[in-house]
């Protein structure tokens, strides 16, 4: 199984912005922890503060790789072409938030790529990923039943 872990803008600086809401811990530790938990899970992890690189990168996977979870940040409320690329690509993907965006300001309660999306996953922290993770493994499971 094939899983691609995409991070959307700042978030390249987790552990060092707004610990109170994100957390102190950096991503890449995490991510050497979901490889160690799955390893039967072929990962890859990108992070881009641009919203072309991640549209480039959904394309890259999207029609080989068996999942994505994505945390799209600040773009998850504005983005109908990350919406698109979900909605033109095979890969089922999860989408993720590390906070409870629905405690948050009201701008952040509506997502533009929820409705393109397998499921959402929101308020765990950084086991969002790992949520998100179980997520399509049990979805990929089901499918070949």
């Amino acid at each position: 199984m094939k899983i691609l872990i995409l991070n959307g803008p700042n978030l390249n600086l987790l552990g060092k912005r707004e610990p109170e809401i994100y957390g102190s811990r950096g991503f890449e530790n995490y991510y050497e922890e979901l490889k160690g938990r799955y390893p039967e899970v072929e990962f890859e992890y990108a992070q881009s503060n641009i919203e072309g690189e991640l549209i480039n990168k959904i394309h890259e996977v999207g029609f080989d790789w068996d999942g994505i979870v994505f945390n799209a940040g600040a773009y998850t409320h504005t983005s109908v072409a990350l919406q698109d690329a979900i909605r033109g690509v095979k890969a089922p993907v999860v989408e993720v938030h590390i906070s409870n965006v629905h405690q948050r300001e009201e701008f952040r309660h509506h997502s533009m790529i929820s409705c393109a999306c397998l499921g959402v996953i929101c308020g765990f922290g950084l086991d969002s990923y790992r949520l998100g993770i179980e997520a399509l493994i049990a979805h990929k499971g089901m499918a070949h039943d």
